[in-house]
C-alpha cells in the first residue's frame, strides 16, 4: 500500500508545480493580449445576421425526413389498421389500435407542420407545398377523433392518407422524393 500513496503524492506535487508555473507565466503576459482575446471571444459569440435561406440549411433534406416520418407513422398506425378493419366496432384490439392511431396522428400532424416549415427554405419546394397548408391545418383535430373512435374514424384515417399522398406528390414534383420511415417509440413519445 505505501507505493500507491507515494505515486499519488508525486503526481499531486507535479500537478501543483505545473499549475503554479502556468499561472505565473500567464500573469506575466501583457494585459492588452488578454483584452484582445476577450474582445475576439465576445465578437465570435455574437450572432451574425443571416438570410432566411441560410436559416433553413438542408431544407429539402429536412423536409424529406419530416414528411417521411409523418408518412411512416400514418401508414403503420393509421392506414394499415384502418384497412384491416381494426377501427370497426367489435374488432379485436380496437381500443389499442385507436389509441395508437391517435398518438400517431398527433405525431404525423407535428411532423407535417415541421415539413411545411422546412419547405419554406427552398423556393421550388415551397411553391409545390404551399397549396397543402390548409389541408395539413385541417388535420389538427383528427387525432382526437381517432383516439375516441366513433363513426368519424374512417373519414379521419382517409384524410390522413390523402394528405400524406399529396405531400409525397408535391415533394416528388420538387425533386424531394419522400419515402415512408416508421418512427421509433421514442420519436412518437417526443412528438
Amino acid at each position: 500500500m505505501p507505493v500507491p500513496i507515494r505515486r499519488l503524492v508525486l503526481a499531486l506535487t507535479l500537478c501543483c508545480a505545473l499549475l503554479a508555473g502556468a499561472t505565473t507565466a500567464y500573469a506575466g503576459s501583457e494585459t492588452t493580449d488578454r483584452d484582445n482575446a476577450a474582445t475576439s471571444l465576445v465578437a465570435a459569440a455574437e450572432p451574425s445576421p443571416s438570410t432566411s435561406a441560410e436559416k433553413q440549411k438542408f431544407a429539402k433534406t429536412r423536409f424529406v425526413a419530416n414528411a417521411g416520418l409523418a408518412a411512416g407513422a400514418t401508414y403503420q398506425w393509421i392506414v394499415k389498421p384502418w384497412k384491416a378493419g381494426k377501427f370497426k366496432k367489435g374488432a379485436h384490439g380496437r381500443r389499442v389500435a385507436l389509441i395508437k392511431a391517435g398518438v400517431a396522428g398527433a405525431f404525423a400532424y407535428n411532423r407535417l407542420k415541421a415539413a411545411l416549415r422546412n419547405a419554406k427554405g427552398d423556393p421550388t419546394l415551397s411553391k409545390a407545398v404551399a397549396p397543402l397548408t390548409a389541408g395539413v391545418d385541417a388535420l389538427k383535430d383528427l387525432p382526437k377523433k381517432l383516439r375516441k373512435g366513433g363513426g368519424s374514424t374512417d373519414s379521419a384515417a382517409g384524410s390522413f392518407n390523402d394528405i400524406i399522398g399529396q405531400v409525397k406528390d408535391a415533394g416528388k414534383s420538387a425533386g424531394a422524393e419522400v419515402k415512408d420511415k416508421v418512427p421509433s417509440a421514442d420519436q412518437l413519445a417526443g412528438g
